[in-house]
């Protein structure tokens, strides 16, 4: 008997789930235990004292508060860049933000206020022996340890987080998703590890936990294939699909990736996919003020302690926007460019490698795809002559613009 069409489309979703799934070794098991028990120091601005939490202890206090408020917590996971050093410590992505997601039911805004207040007043529990908590307020907490507070709200997302401030950028997020349609930017940060089996060992089991008394943990990779991602990681590739459908392309984001040594895993394939990122990325940031903005916060919470690969990073955006940015007219295009060389060039001051940024001069260079005629209806600019300025100690010029 032929098996029904509907059966078939089952079977082949059950499959598929399996191929995204697979569980940790103990190995990997040790390197979590380890990152959960890690005591994180969140500095809290002005005189207030430094909160030290254990990503494990924070989750217990949240999670116990959300259900006694009756907001149903169905698992918690870790996510991101903390997540892929579990799987693979010597990934060369690194992890500074620790993500933590609590998949939760989110029917409304009093819903949202509620998880707001439960992690402020959770951090009540954190503050050193002594501190008078009586008069501190939650609006004076938030204002001591948030570095941001974050809520989306439409038909497709339902989430919000709350990062806890850390000055050496290693950040505590707090993520709380009742809906989330796009779950990773590139395959090499698209797992996450369901940590309920692990925080329920911590609450009962009264033995340390060995090689051979352990709890089954099992992660995930939100791109699909679990083994072709866990193999990206491994070799360094990038890979992703449909970058349009991430909140700024993942321009930012991959340009990082091609800092860190990582390549793409198809070239040809990868030179399409950065149009798409080019021209979602100026869709999401249309304005040039906005475009400051991005870079400069991104600059800040992902080079902490890799200063000196600023401007690598600058030169390696300025080659893709250069390059495969089509959705602008010509005068937005060498806008956006200035942007991203002024950037650098302020960079370079900050490193001292050149004397005075006001003597620096640069012109614009159009892209090599204007000469296709595909592309006659985009102002190009008169190509002049560059003159690199000439720094006290050498360095690589930067790339002409206007």
């Amino acid at each position: 008997m032929a098996e029904a069409p509907s059966a078939k489309h089952e079977r082949a979703m059950a499959e598929g789930s399996r191929e995204s799934l697979s569980v940790l070794s103990w190995e990997q098991v040790q390197r979590l235990d380890a990152l959960l028990a890690e005591s994180i120091p969140i500095h809290g601005r002005w005189n207030f004292p430094t909160l030290h939490m254990r990503p494990r202890d924070i989750v217990r206090v949240v999670r116990a508060r959300l259900r006694e408020r009756h907001i149903d917590v169905r698992e918690v996971r870790l996510n991101g860049s903390a997540a892929s050093h579990v799987l693979h410590e010597d990934s060369g992505l690194g992890y500074k933000d620790l993500d933590l997601i609590f998949r939760a039911d989110l029917k409304g805004e009093r819903e949202f206020q509620t998880v707001k207040e439960i992690v402020l007043h959770s951090l009540l529990d954190f503050l050193p022996a002594g501190v008078n908590k009586e008069k501190i307020t939650p609006l004076t907490l938030k204002e001591a340890y948030v570095q941001k507070m974050v809520k989306v709200c439409n038909d497709s997302d339902r989430w919000s987080l709350i990062s806890l401030s850390n000055n050496s950028g290693k950040n505590v997020e707090l993520k709380f998703v009742d809906s989330l349609r796009r779950q990773f930017e590139f395959s090499v940060d698209s797992f996450q590890i369901r940590l309920d089996s692990l925080l329920l060992f911590y609450e009962c089991s009264e033995n340390p936990m060995a090689e051979t008394f352990h709890p089954s943990i099992v992660g995930e990779s939100v791109y699909g294939d679990f083994e072709e991602a866990l193999e990206h990681l491994r070799g360094k590739l990038i890979c992703t699909r449909n970058p349009e459908e991430i909140r700024g392309g993942g321009l930012l984001k991959y340009c990082h990736l091609l800092v860190r040594g990582f390549r793409a895993a198809s070239q040809p394939h990868m030179k399409q996919l950065e149009r798409y990122m080019c021209s979602r990325f100026f869709i999401d940031f249309p304005d040039v003020a906005e475009q400051r903005r991005k870079l400069e916060s991104y600059l800040q919470n992902h080079f902490v302690g890799l200063e000196d690969r600023k401007y690598e990073y600058l030169s390696t955006l300025h080659g893709v926007v250069s390059e495969s940015t089509v959705c602008l007219m010509g005068h937005e295009r060498r806008q956006a460019l200035s942007l991203i060389t002024m950037l650098a060039v302020r960079v370079l001051a900050e490193q001292n490698v050149i004397p005075n940024v006001a003597n620096v001069t640069c012109y614009y260079q159009p892209a090599p795809y204007v000469a296709d005629g595909n592309f006659s209806n985009y102002y190009v600019a008169q190509v002049q002559p560059v003159y690199a300025c000439q720094p006290s100690s050498s360095f690589c010029p930067w790339l002409p613009c206007n």
